[in-house]
């Protein structure tokens, strides 16, 4: 006769322990390893193999630890947890640590039947994170099943990577270049989106009618949709190829936010910079009502804010601090963004013969421009936007000069005006919104006919001979700038607008920056993965063989990357960079703020990202952007502290004045004042209240709309029980560093106040340099090179974080905890089940215990109850013998981790005390039964408190602790005596 298990009952099979999961059925048993992971999970049948009770063993008194054993074996077992069972199901099994502020909108979203978010956090704040936290935990409750993240193409490798690494969850990319490959996997009938649960796919590709349609039809119940704000188009919006791209996606996502059960996340960092119609609308994707609302009413904006959460960095800095309503500071979390940024604006002079050839570029713009006009509306558009396109080369380098004067223009095919301007100002102009980058660095075309053939040709074979710092004084500026960067310790990206100015920067830097820095360019002509593959490998050659034997990194080793904007949006670079060159004037501010938004972010190192603008003072372009864009732009963002995208139409009305004052008047009025020329003053005008009217209302949504559906205290709460349950930081680093050390590692702690240290692990036991090397590398560990440990989440390849979720941190705990378990192992074991510690830090005789209480959840969802089994780890000791046990509070048993041997123990002492003890865990059993169930019932509030807004949530709700609950470690605290110690002793710190 078969016995029946509960879920949570341990049972021994196949020569280990296991834990029942709730999936068992009386005829099969679903079991996952005692310790192990989701991973190792195994069905066995009891008809075919052999399956008997088990109880946990309890320790072994010959088995003796020293003092440090009871605090790292806890946080051991602590980091394994994969499972707890707390209302955050997902942040056991994560390989990032959020920031206490990250997890704001993950409590609004858990309070919500169908959840419908808008985020628009500061650039840098994290979105991604947050939006990954959500999709995490929904899919953790049963509450989702499938996903998608919406995205620009560019964007893509960059989720997949992110929610792989960060968030375990495998997403399919679904972009134009993959579709073909996906598809022919697919059975007779399937749909891409059924197929595969989990998608990242191109806002791109999903345009085309066929794939948009068949997409609403198999929509996942969770849908992300990145740049959201780039989804939408004001009630007011012209018929341009960009307003009528941003129609097809706002329709699509009106029929994906149609389903009023499918989860809806939608992240900007701009929502509302354009137009108020375009704001409404993506509150109405959100939720229809909002809309409509009164804004301006207190209810209003209390409904609004249940569903849109925005904070700039000053919001979040420094968080839970008693400014935001505490009693004190024990919980504030700082988070390590820069300051500031040091900005300049340098000038450069054009030498003579390249202002002879601009000169002359600019006569042929200006009667090209005149003959055009006399042709017909089409030809003048074309006319149009090939002299844009010429000018800006000339003005970007004489590599791309040359490029685009031989190259027929892409509007000169252009049947209609409409249709040149659509063709003509995606490659002219530099949108806020555009995220077409993919293509948009290629040099333009500014032959429109064969007639034109010949002048354009004289003048690129002019612009070729102007190649290199003789001719080129831009260049030889930035090669100056670049050595004083390298100087100061900098690594900088200069950003260019076309790849041939980049291909030719990196060719004529080679050499001229110190043999010790190393150059590399990417642009367009690279897929996007081969972009990272490009930058990690110039990353890599710039530490040369740092590492190699021990040895440490060559800090007078510096990098320099050359980019056009096709890595202005997407690719994060903090990790490698600090400084950004805008070599090439955007002719929109908002593309310099993406630029520097790569390197100015949460977890860049430097506390001052430095940033040059370059610009020409007499090219009679550069200057006047500068002035009319740029000047507004950064007193928009000083008076705000966050900057505000400019309108497009506002940028581009700019930059058509400059080119028309150019073209009327030439280089040489380049120091009058644009706003003194006739003609422009009454349409610069018009453009300021544009953009004023758009800071405005920035300013007010920012103070409006400010995040208060959770208070900081409710984050504070959770903050502290998922510390009580997980650990903290400081406590994972003393673990990392006292394991490792333990272990024969080679650690080198500079305690220079960073927390920061480096690990050899080329003397660790075998077993742990092979799970180090399939998490960091195995080139790094079996060079015996150091492995940085860094105290911020946000690391570099080949780094580990000092968070318990680190994968490199998991592979330090699991050794410990199965070397502690299994006394057999060989070589060094840092931790064990017992030990006896003579000490000044208790005054009565007190024992310390660490308990693995196993729980049985019961979590109603949308879709159903979800029966699941979680752990939680806990220490309990008390003084005096155990049969009269006067049990301490948490506190003073925390306090006891801390204590240190004093004294010596007599080996037989040892053995007597800890035989006593373990013998006497059977009297102890009610009182752990008891914990188990008060802790049950905190649990059981915790996970209704989170989810307090909603009743049919929490309906059913059931945590039951499995008995008995496994006591893991037994250690004894002797207060100190005066008297001496025999000489056959035993060191407290040594046993």
């Amino acid at each position: 006769m078969s016995l029946t298990y509960t879920a949570g009952s341990l049972v021994a099979a196949r020569g280990r322990e296991w834990v029942v999961l709730p999936e068992s059925a009386a005829d099969m048993l679903v079991l996952r390893p005692l310790g192990g992971s989701e991973d190792d999970i195994a069905a066995v049948f009891p008809a075919f193999e052999e399956v008997r009770p088990a109880e946990f063993a309890a320790p072994s008194p010959s088995d003796v630890g020293d003092q440090r054993s009871a605090g790292l074996l806890r946080t051991a077992l602590r980091i394994g947890f994969r499972s707890g069972a707390g209302p955050f199901r997902s942040l056991a099994s994560i390989a990032v640590e959020p920031r206490a502020y990250q997890l704001v909108p993950l409590l609004m979203a858990l309070r919500q039947r169908t959840v419908r978010l808008l985020i628009s956090d500061d650039v840098g704040i994290g979105k991604t994170i947050e939006a990954g936290l959500i999709a995490k935990e929904l899919l953790a409750q049963g509450e989702a099943t499938r996903l998608t993240v919406l995205c620009s193409p560019s964007l893509a490798e960059q989720w997949q990577s992110e929610l792989r690494e960060k968030f375990g969850i495998e997403a399919e990319l679904v972009l134009a270049s993959t579709v073909s490959r996906l598809e022919r996997g697919l059975d007779l009938g399937q749909s891409l989106f059924d197929r595969h649960p989990y998608t990242i796919i191109s806002t791109d590709f999903i345009k085309s009618t066929r794939h948009r349609e068949d997409f609403v039809r198999h929509c996942p119940d969770l849908v992300i949709v990145d740049e959201a704000h780039s989804c939408v188009t004001a009630d007011d919006a012209g018929q341009g190829a960009a307003s009528g791209t941003n129609q097809l996606r706002h329709e699509l996502l009106r029929k994906v936010s149609a389903d009023p059960d499918r989860h809806l996340l939608l992240l900007t960092a701009t929502p509302h910079s354009g137009k108020e119609s375009a704001f409404r609308n993506l509150l109405g994707l959100v939720r229809p009502e909002l809309a409509t609302l009164d804004l301006e009413s207190p209810a209003g904006r209390a409904r609004l804010a249940e569903h849109f959460v925005a904070r700039k960095r000053a919001d979040v800095r420094e968080y839970l601090t008693k400014e935001d309503g505490l009693a004190d500071d024990s919980l504030v979390q700082r988070t390590a963004f820069p300051s500031d940024r040091w900005t300049k604006d340098e000038p450069y002079k054009l030498t003579p013969e390249y202002r002879a050839l601009l000169d002359d570029a600019i006569a042929y713009a200006r009667d090209r421009v005149a003959a055009a006009g006399e042709q017909g509306r089409r030809e003048a558009r074309i006319a149009w936007w090939s002299v844009i396109a010429l000018l800006r080369s000339m003005v970007s380098s004489p590599a791309a000069a040359a490029q685009t004067l031989k190259t027929r223009s892409e509007s000169a095919t252009a049947r209609t005006a409409q249709e040149a301007d659509a063709l003509g100002a995606p490659v002219a102009a530099d949108s806020a919104d555009n995220d077409r980058l993919e293509g948009m660095d290629v040099a333009p075309g500014a032959a429109e006919s064969e007639e034109a053939g010949a002048r354009l040709l004289e003048l690129s074979e002019r612009a070729a001979e102007l190649v290199g710092p003789a001719g080129d004084a831009k260049l030889k500026a930035l090669t100056r700038h670049l050595k004083g960067l390298i100087a100061d310790g900098y690594s900088p990206i200069v950003f260019c607008r076309y790849i041939p100015t980049a291909e030719y920067l990196a060719t004529q830097l080679e050499g001229k920056l110190g043999r010790r820095t190393k150059i590399a360019a990417v642009t367009g002509t690279l897929s996007p993965q081969q972009r990272l593959e490009r930058i990690e490998q110039l990353a890599a050659e710039s530490a040369g063989d740092a590492g190699a034997g021990g040895a440490a990194p060559d800090p007078a080793a510096r990098r320099v990357l050359i980019a056009t904007d096709c890595l202005s949006e997407g690719v994060n670079l903090q990790h490698h960079f600090d400084a950004v060159v805008h070599y090439d004037l955007a002719w929109n501010p908002t593309r310099h703020d993406q630029r520097e938004g790569r390197v100015d972010r949460y977890g860049q190192k430097r506390d001052q990202v430095r940033v040059i603008t370059m610009f020409g003072e007499d090219n009679g372009i550069d200057g006047k952007v500068l002035e009319v864009l740029f000047m507004k732009h950064r007193q928009i963002m000083k008076d705000l502290g966050i900057s505000v995208s400019v309108p497009d139409e506002t940028a581009s009305g700019v930059t058509d004045a400059v080119v028309e004052w150019l073209l009327l008047h030439g280089r040489q009025g380049s120091q009058e004042s644009l706003f003194d020329l006739d003609g422009h003053q009454e349409s610069l005008d018009r453009i300021e209240r544009e953009w004023n009217s758009a800071a405005e209302r920035e300013k007010t949504s920012r103070s409006k709309y400010a995040q208060r559906a959770i208070h900081p205290e409710e984050v504070a709460r959770e903050v502290a029980a998922v510390r009580a349950a997980l650990g903290g930081a400081e406590e994972v680093r003393d673990f990392a560093v006292e394991a490792l050390r333990d272990l024969d590692a080679l650690v080198r702690d500079p305690a220079d106040g960073t927390g920061d240290f480096t690990a050899q692990a080329g003397g660790a036991p075998a077993g742990l340099r092979d799970a180090l090397a399939a998490t960091l590398g195995g080139r790094l560990v079996e060079e015996d090179r150091q492995i940085p440990f860094r105290t911020t989440p946000a690391i570099g390849r080949g780094e580990a974080a000092l968070v318990r979720t680190d994968p490199a941190i998991g592979a330090i705990a699991s050794y410990v905890l199965d070397s502690a378990l299994d006394a057999n192992t060989p070589g060094p074991r840092p931790a064990r089940r017992c030990g006896v510690v003579t000490t000044d830090a208790v005054t009565v005789r007190t024992t310390l215990l660490l308990v693995r209480y196993r729980f049985h959840l019961t979590l109603p969802s949308r879709t159903g109850e979800r029966q699941l089994v979680a752990e939680d780890a806990r220490l309990l000791a008390y003084e005096g013998m155990p049969s009269r046990a006067r049990w301490l509070d948490d506190d003073a048993t925390a306090a006891l981790l801390a204590a240190r041997a004093t004294g010596n123990t007599h080996e037989q002492l040892v053995r007597n005390q800890i035989a006593r003890d373990l013998g006497a865990l059977p009297d102890l059993a009610g009182h752990l039964t008891e914990y188990g169930t008060r802790l049950a019932s905190e649990l059981d509030a915790s996970h209704r408190r989170v989810r307090k807004a909603n009743e049919e949530i929490v309906r059913g709700l059931k945590v039951v602790p499995q008995e008995p609950a496994d006591v893991l470690g037994v250690y004894v605290y002797l207060p100190q005596q005066p008297a001496a110690a025999s000489a056959s002793t035993v060191s407290g710190a040594e046993a």
